[in-house]
């Protein structure tokens, strides 16, 4: 016996191991076989009723041949909608959607299987005629069942980048669109479940600029209600890296001089009740010339920063602060020991305009 993960595992005799591989080896050829059948009937092209259905028996097999999703496109484009009643093709891709709905829950993260989807959605006809007019009711019902699902997803799993990326290629092309204020609502109650999903983080701040840009909201008063937020979700965890994203997407560049210094005061504060914070967790991607990390010293350097530079660029005693923070940050953080002294160098040098992180 061994035991690995606190499972028991059994050896296995030479003779079932022998059995075993002779059913992995049928398993494979039967796949090579379907799979050299379906090649050679795309290669023809064949547009038949049995080519739709292998088609869908070999990518049950393996979703991600995404050389099989668009000969499956292309069979129903080339053969069997020319042959269909717009009732007809309704029904074909609600049974598309029902299909992949039953492959997402397997493969959540495939990109195939989203990618189907949309195809199949924008392919969906208008719908009967009332009055002379398309009524638009199928395309509506598959659309708002589309969101339906997908928010069945993201309660299976909050934090699946695909499905929250999916959601706004739905949001973003509904016949009906849906007001950016619920899209809003949707994601306090996502945020309020988990503070540390960044996915629900990112939609938020999505609909904060169409709200802005459209006059929905005012920037801010609304931007107050963010911080606040935000800041609710810091202090529950300072070492979480989503809020802290968020909270510098808020701040931007910094132009705000008072709304900078309250946010300092906050770190200040929040720094002094978590003395040794930093990140636990590894950091986010270099973006442009930034690189952006999570902790509170991190981030008080950088607000004292766009401080320097914007507000106060003969601040000799905010220079020093900030000496004295990424001095602190060389002792706590010496994997990142270089950059933080590369900063203070620069500051030394009075260079504030340059390795802003």
């Amino acid at each position: 016996l061994q035991e690995q993960h606190n499972v028991k595992r059994t050896r296995q005799s030479p003779e079932a191991l022998a059995e075993t591989k002779l059913r992995e080896k049928s398993k494979i050829d039967e796949y090579l076989a379907l799979t050299d059948d379906v090649l050679s009937r795309k290669k023809k092209p064949d547009w038949s009723e049995d080519a739709f259905q292998l088609t869908q028996s070999l990518l049950q097999i393996n979703p991600e041949f995404y050389t099989v999703w668009n000969y499956r496109r292309n069979i129903l484009l080339n053969g069997i909608f020319p042959q269909s009643a717009p009732e007809e093709i309704n029904s074909l891709l609600s049974n598309e959607l029902s299909m992949t709905t039953a492959a997402l829950k397997a493969h959540p993260k495939v990109y195939w299987i989203w990618n189907h989807r949309s195809w199949c959605l924008e392919n969906v006809p208008d719908g009967p005629e009332r009055n002379g007019i398309p009524s638009m009711e199928w395309r509506q019902a598959n659309w708002d069942k589309e969101l339906f699902v997908v928010e069945r997803m993201l309660d299976a799993d909050a934090r699946n980048f695909h499905a929250w990326n999916y959601r706004r290629y739905v949001l973003a092309n509904m016949p009906t669109r849906r007001n950016e204020t619920s899209e809003l609502t949707y994601t306090s109650r996502k945020i309020g479940a988990n503070f540390s999903n960044f996915s629900a983080w990112h939609q938020r701040s999505k609909s904060l600029v169409v709200l802005w840009e459209s006059g929905q909201l005012d920037p801010v008063q609304s931007k107050d209600e963010e911080f606040e937020l935000v800041s609710n979700a810091l202090y529950t965890d300072p070492d979480d890296q989503s809020a802290w994203i968020y909270h510098r997407w808020l701040i931007g560049s910094g132009g705000n001089k008072e709304q900078l210094e309250r946010e300092i005061q906050v770190i200040t504060e929040l720094l002094q009740e978590q003395p040794d914070s930093k990140c636990k967790r590894p950091c986010w991607i270099i973006v442009s010339s930034t690189y952006c990390s999570t902790g509170s010293m991190e981030s008080l350097v950088h607000y004292k920063r766009l401080l320097l530079q914007n507000h106060s660029p003969d601040s000799q005693a905010l220079k020093q602060e900030c000496v004295e923070l990424l001095s602190r940050l060389m002792d706590l953080d010496p994997i990142r020991y270089f950059r933080y002294r590369d900063l203070s160098e620069s500051l030394v040098r009075k260079r504030t305009d340059v390795l802003i992180f």
